[in-house]
């Protein structure tokens, strides 16, 4: 710029703002933090609210026993995420906090604490000991709920519900009543999957499966009533479990399988069959089962039957051995049973009732209850009274394998009860909290018939819990995604009778009291009084659980009308699944905060609370209330690190929520929640964390753009749409398609279709597009003119939008946002709601004419691109293109617009003579070619405008539109 020419750079009107560029979000967070609790914002929405239609997210309990892992945010963030926008769409959304606080792996705590100390748990008075479960809960729900306010998670955080609270305790033995009153409740000796290091019972949703070396055996087993070939022939089956053996009582067989009898022939030098011998098999097994026992030779005498099977007797392996004092002379039924496959094995199925679910089922079928074994105890170990092997454990109290199963192997090597043995690696149920091996073991436990009828007139869905359970699953509940309902329908389908009662001391007992001397088929085995339930409530309202374990709490509660010599106080406490079950009537039904009719509007956990938390809260709902708790539920998937790989602390690949928030701060959390497909796993690690905090960078620079553009905007500035250029209502238009959009979005939880629609808006819409149009006209437009108070205008909407929009997401930086342009101490984007939009924004006719506008604009600015990258220009306002268009009507469209301010060029001319060889062209665009040619005249010192006119007004070097601006 030569001396003389004045500077116009004061002239012009430049964004202000102080929105700073860089977040500084770890410092920042915290002041937010600290300003919401200090407003009392929470409890401003709810005023705010009152009226209107309520939205109940239940909070599915996290367990209060450790730091929070990053799926504990991903779960509360999408938990979050539900709130705020439901609550912006005009519901009185609500969310209570909750934490599990009983159970196993606070219990384990406290016993590890004892045995550092050499203490033993059960010389602590049961009290004390509940004491310290208590005071170390309390302490990790502490941590765990300033971890979440970290997060931006809004909620009564002063006010969470814990099951360990005194009116839940009650309520929850309240709940447990229930099934004592309506003849659900029953005690069976079935086997169950037991924790030999926990010594406790454990439900399917407290065990979980890795590989596992066992032994296999290959066993026969004579026949003792079988004629003519098979008088000699023995039936061999295969186990895993060689430790069962003691507790055999039959021998399965599949109708639909093939067998044979095969005679072996010769062996290898070293073999426990002999030349001549016998043995049944399934057809397609038995050469596998002979050449494991090292059979070299073998022929098949014939086919055999199912039905042969039917009605004969084997014996046991050690029946008639020496110094067992015939413990196993028993009879040995062959039995049909439809869980018997020739997959592997030898198409026979050893069956021990008392150490397998399918194996009881078969012994159920018969009605042979009688013939079930009690040969093993708490610790895995045979008892006194099982010849040989008393005392001998199958897994020791570290987890690791005792010597049962040896043992027994070579107790059958010595009867001649075994033809060859294994290893073998598969996959085996493990403790979820120990992580020990489990064993299936028959024990009298407490059980919720979920297929006997509940008395309690609640019909309406069914009258067993399994058809309540099914029915809601189908009718009354929406699933998000849809595969989360066959899932648990086919879980809920196959299940057997729930497990109530562990073993333990924290928890909820088990309120009920056993007659002495009856028998639990008798009709008086369990105390049913309405007088006793309510002592024992009352009392729990008022101590706690506590209560039960106190002295003389027996003839407290039972009062004077119940002879306390009587009756038999039940000490097992409740399934900690049937306490988290329990949630909806402490939290749904008693709080005033809760549900109207103690039913929520959603529950949101993880993928694995199908087997858990959805599950419990079926089975509990379904005999208490006769239905569903929830109307809706929403699963999502595990994090995994960046390689897709599961997180663990052994290979250093965990991301910790504190390291993320410190690092970059938990709206760029929020923002990775929001950008992935959470119905999948997701994964997250530095690289996809650097690409979020970029795409956060981006949406940060609009709304600093926004900011900077409405600095000293008032409401005389605002024009009606009607009075706007068409750039401007197309803008409006856009922002009622996207309103719907995320209207919907955010109804059905997409949040990652609603991130990313906005997202694109912002970015190729407004960024690369209208803002990049509009600041020229913001820039150096008079303060009055039209199209800079239409370009305002808009830019006020856009900001109350997309604020709106955004805030349920980027909690922190949308309040920032909000709070630059309305301070105040009562000021927050949080207590505004979603604007309505008008629906005449809608103008579908003028949005397929800018679609055109856009499409020859692509081409025009791709031409100039080419002149730039070969230094021919180095800005587009150097540029007055020839532009040339086929279709008549897109011309038309084009001359209609100031066409050469939406390519952002000094002039450009349109024709629709057929353009020339050399015109650029883009494949995907037939019909439009462009010509370059430079800006004819001189640059506009105050708008860089190239034209004809510039220096002929009375301020030097201007154009006529800033020579007039200037005034």
């Amino acid at each position: 710029m030569c001396a003389e020419t004045p500077d116009y750079k004061d002239t012009l009107f430049l964004p202000k703002t102080d929105f700073p560029m860089r977040a500084g979000l770890p410092k920042r967070e915290p002041e937010w933090l600290a300003r919401w609790e200090k407003m009392d914002i929470y409890q401003q929405l709810r005023n705010k609210a009152e009226g209107r239609e309520p939205f109940i997210l239940h909070d599915g309990p996290p367990y209060a026993n450790g730091h929070l892992h990053i799926g504990h945010a991903l779960n509360k963030i999408l938990k979050d995420f539900i709130v705020r926008s439901q609550q912006m769409l005009g519901r009185e959304a609500r969310y209570i906090p909750g934490w599990d606080c009983h159970g196993l792996p606070i219990e384990w705590k406290i016993e590890e604490q004892y045995r550092q100390k050499g203490k033993n748990k059960d010389e602590v008075p049961v009290i004390d000991f509940r004491q310290e479960c208590r005071k170390f809960a309390e302490g990790w729900i502490d941590v765990q709920r300033k971890e979440f306010k970290r997060l931006g998670i809004t909620g009564t955080w002063d006010d969470p519900y814990l099951t360990m609270n005194f009116h839940a305790e009650r309520v929850i033995a309240e709940e447990f009543q229930k099934f004592l009153m309506t003849g659900t409740l029953y005690q069976g000796s079935k086997p169950v999957m037991w924790s030999p290091v926990e010594k406790t019972a454990l439900a399917e949703a407290e065990v979980e499966y890795h590989d596992h070396q066992s032994h296999t055996i290959w066993v026969p087993f004579r026949f003792q009533n079988a004629g003519g070939d098979l008088e000699t022939a023995r039936v061999v089956i295969w186990t895993t479990t060689p430790w069962t053996i003691p507790s055999n009582k039959a021998v399965a067989y599949g109708n639909g399988i093939e067998y044979g009898l095969y005679r072996v022939d010769a062996t290898q030098e070293e073999s426990w069959t002999n030349p001549g011998e016998l043995y049944v098999f399934a057809n397609t097994l038995a050469a596998d089962a002979l050449e494991k026992s090292r059979v070299t030779e073998f022929t098949k005498v014939r086919d055999i039957a199912p039905s042969e099977f039917e009605g004969l007797i084997c014996a046991h392996p050690f029946n008639g051995l020496d110094g067992a004092d015939g413990f196993w002379d028993y009879d040995v039924p062959m039995v049909d049973g439809d869980h018997v496959t020739d997959d592997a094995g030898t198409g026979f199925v050893h069956t021990a009732p008392s150490h397998g679910q399918e194996d009881y089922e078969v012994f159920v079928a018969r009605n042979w209850m009688d013939r079930m074994t009690y040969n093993v105890g708490e610790e895995s170990e045979f008892l006194d009274h099982v010849p040989f092997f008393a005392g001998l454990q199958v897994f020791d109290r570290k987890g690791k394998e005792g010597k049962a199963n040896t043992t027994v192997i070579a107790k059958l090597v010595e009867a001649g009860g075994i033809i060859a043995r294994g290893r073998v690696k598969h996959s085996y149920p493990h403790s979820w909290r120990s992580k020990a091996p489990v064993i299936y073991r028959n024990t009298p436990q407490w059980f919720a018939a979920i297929d006997r009828a509940v008395g309690d007139g609640q019909d309406t869905y069914g009258k067993t819990i399994r058809e309540r359970a099914l029915t809601s699953i189908d009718q009354l509940v929406k699933w998000t995604p849809q595969t989360g309902r066959n899932r648990l329908f086919s879980m809920i389908e196959a299940r057997p009778d729930w497990v109530l009662s562990r073993q333990r001391a924290w928890g909820v007992p088990l309120t009920c009291f056993i007659k002495v001397g009856a028998k639990p088929t008798d009709e008086d085995f369990l105390l049913r009084s309405p007088e006793v339930n309510a002592r024992i409530n009352e009392a729990f309202e008022a101590e706690g659980a506590d209560a039960w374990y106190k002295e003389g709490a027996k003839e407290r509660f039972l009062g004077d009308t119940v002879n306390p010599d009587d009756y038999e106080q039940v000490f097992d406490i409740l399934d900690v699944w049937f306490d988290s079950g329990s949630t909806h009537a402490f939290v749904l039904r008693d709080r005033a905060d809760g549900s109207a009719d103690g039913i929520a509007d959603l529950y949101l956990e993880g993928t694995d609370q199908h087997r858990g938390w959805f599950h419990s809260s079926m089975l509990q709902a379904c005999g208490t209330k006769g239905r569903a708790p929830y109307r809706g539920v929403l699963t999502h998937g595990f994090t995994l690190d960046e390689k897709g790989n599961k997180m663990s602390k052994s290979l250093g690949n965990t991301v910790s929520p504190e390291d993320v928030t410190k690092q970059y701060g938990a709206d760029i959390l929020r923002l990775w929640v929001a950008q992935s497909d959470y119905t999948a796993d997701l994964r997250i690690g530095p690289e996809i964390l650097k690409g979020v905090a970029d795409s956060y960078r981006r949406l940060r620079n609009t709304m600093r753009f926004l900011l900077g553009s409405l600095d000293g905007f008032t409401e005389a500035e605002r024009l009606d749409p009607s009075e706007m250029p068409e750039l401007e209502r197309w803008v409006l238009h856009r922002l009622a398609e996207l309103d719907h959009k995320v209207r919907i979005g955010y109804t059905a939880y997409d949040f990652q279709g609603v991130f990313q629609q906005l997202f694109n808006f912002c970015t190729v819409e407004l960024s690369s597009f209208y803002f990049d149009i509009r600041k020229d006209v913001l820039y150096c437009d008079a303060t009055d003119s039209t199209r800079r108070r239409a370009a305002r205008t808009v830019m006020d909407i856009l900001f109350h939008r997309l604020t709106t929009w955004l805030a349920p997401i980027l909690t922190f930086t949308m309040e920032e946002v909000w709070l630059e342009r309305f301070p105040g101490d009562d000021s927050s984007i949080h207590l505004q709601d979603i604007p309505a939009t008008p629906a005449d924004w809608l103008n579908e006719p003028l949005a397929a004419k800018w679609s055109n506008v856009r499409k020859v604009r692509r081409v025009v600015t791709a031409a100039l691109e080419v002149q730039r990258t070969e230094k021919v220009i180095g800005a587009s306002l150097e540029a007055a293109p020839v532009v040339h268009v086929e279709d008549a009507d897109m011309l038309a469209a084009l001359k209609t617009v100031a066409f050469e301010d939406i390519c952002i060029t000094s002039g450009i001319s349109l024709t629709a003579d057929p353009a020339p060889a050399e015109a650029f062209r883009l494949p995907d665009q037939a019909g439009v070619g462009v010509v370059f040619e430079k800006a004819d005249g001189e640059k506009c010192q105050r708008c860089w405008k190239i034209l004809p006119d510039v220096g002929t007004h009375s301020h030097a070097a201007t154009c006529k539109r800033c020579d007039e601006t200037l005034g």
